[in-house]
């Protein structure tokens, strides 16, 4: 006797709501399923012999009484269930055609999604956990400028050595800082392309084992050049100076020599961050180069400072209008002005090149004061405190060498 077909009903499928698996004949079953808030899901399922003695199964896609994309109706089913038992019949293994189909669907995709696709979406998703525009700016415009042109109109699946070659190249040697950088964003994005399965095998960006075999190394064509520093003993003849300009960029530019601050952290400043009662400046982890919040304890002269400034604003150290922060190259044109061929970063070094040259303080004490990340693993385990109060002392004195020359 012929096993029975079309055995299940449109109204039993779209009322059973008991777990199981119901047979509609031919291979075709629907299988109903509880999941744990207790929705009860419903899908069809191809089950056939392959080789006499192996079970395989095949999903048919999920089950609903209205026609609509993603969903698979009765006859639908009952329609695919044929087709399949016609390639049986055939000798071809319908789930292999399947696989097959999909693999055939995702190089497709694969190929149309350019390098600039890729770029764009793992910068729309990194931004987040980046320290504020000014990254976002960097990776947008090194990219635009340096790579885009050669390999974003390009299938990402495409990007191999000899297109990475071209980028790098032309910029390894004159501009070698830069180019490390986009050889970095350029692996980044494509192990980010991997990742999602856009490409596959080896990234052709990578360094180590790779493109270190095809460029000289950075360090051999490039010598690392610090920021130009101001001699300590310069140091009271230039402040001098700079206390007789009344703008705020020139109060800001005091206040971060004082602080041994970043230009950002200066410029990113906001009231709610300062307790004068207890002289401390908190700047928070999110906008700290070692992601942990930095205490700065205030000198009198930066307490001066903060007495003169405007409350009313939402930084610190306004710009143009009272909800703007002062701009980027504000505190640099003052410095160019009074004394040129120095960076505002540099007066991090001329605290430290002091602090070690010209005080008692322990190492430890004054690179906490520049806020520097700890490199080594199980010390920071270790070091609990941030050495406050020895930091207090160590600005005070710093504080006093912008007023007179002389050993502390």
């Amino acid at each position: 006797m012929s096993r029975q077909l079309n055995v299940l009903s449109p109204k039993f499928v779209e009322t059973v709501e008991i777990p199981g698996r119901y047979a509609d004949g031919g291979g075709l079953y629907l299988q109903v399923s509880a999941g744990k808030d207790g929705r009860v899901t419903k899908s069809w399922l191809f089950r056939y012999m392959r080789g006499g003695s192996t079970s395989r199964e095949m999903g048919l896609g999920a089950t609903t009484m209205r026609k609509g994309d993603g969903y698979t109706t009765l006859a639908q089913a009952r329609q695919k269930r044929t087709k399949a038992r016609e390639m049986l019949e055939a000798g071809i293994d319908p789930l292999d055609v399947k696989r097959a189909g999909k693999t055939a669907e995702r190089i497709e995709k694969a190929k149309a999604m350019t390098f600039g696709h890729c770029s764009t979406e793992y910068i729309k998703e990194h931004a987040p956990e980046w320290k504020g525009e000014k990254h976002v700016k960097l990776w947008k415009g090194s990219l635009n400028k340096y790579v885009l042109s050669e390999l974003g109109g390009l299938p990402v699946a495409a990007i191999d050595t000899a297109l990475v070659l071209k980028v790098l190249k032309p910029i390894w040697a004159t501009k070698t800082k830069t180019a490390v950088d986009v050889r970095s964003r350029i692996e980044l994005i494509l192990n980010w392309a991997k990742i999602h399965g856009y490409r596959d095998g080896e990234n052709p960006a990578r360094w180590k084992g790779h493109l270190e075999n095809a460029l000289p190394k950075p360090a051999k064509i490039a010598k690392i050049t610090h920021h130009p520093a101001m001699p300590y003993d310069d140091l009271p003849g230039f402040v001098g100076k700079l206390r007789k300009e009344r703008s705020i960029a020139a109060a800001a530019l005091e206040w971060t020599i004082l602080a041994a601050a970043r230009t950002d952290d200066t410029l990113g400043f906001t009231w709610s961050e300062v307790d004068t009662e207890k002289g401390l400046w908190t700047i928070p982890a999110a906008r700290m180069k070692a992601d942990a919040d930095h205490r700065v304890p205030l000198s009198d002269r930066m307490l001066e400072i903060l007495d003169k400034l405007d409350r009313g604003t939402a930084f610190v150290f306004s710009g143009k209008t009272p909800k703007k922060k002062l701009a980027h190259v504000a505190m640099l044109k003052v410095l160019k002005a009074i004394q040129p061929g120095f960076t505002v970063h540099g007066f991090r070094s001329t605290f430290k090149d002091w602090a070690s040259e010209q005080t008692a303080y322990s190492n430890e004490v004054s690179e906490m004061a520049l806020a520097h990340k700890i490199p080594n693993a199980v010390e920071a385990a270790y070091r609990r405190g941030d050495l406050f109060d020895k930091r207090r002392r160590l600005m005070a004195d710093w504080s006093s060498v912008t007023i007179r020359a002389g050993r502390i």
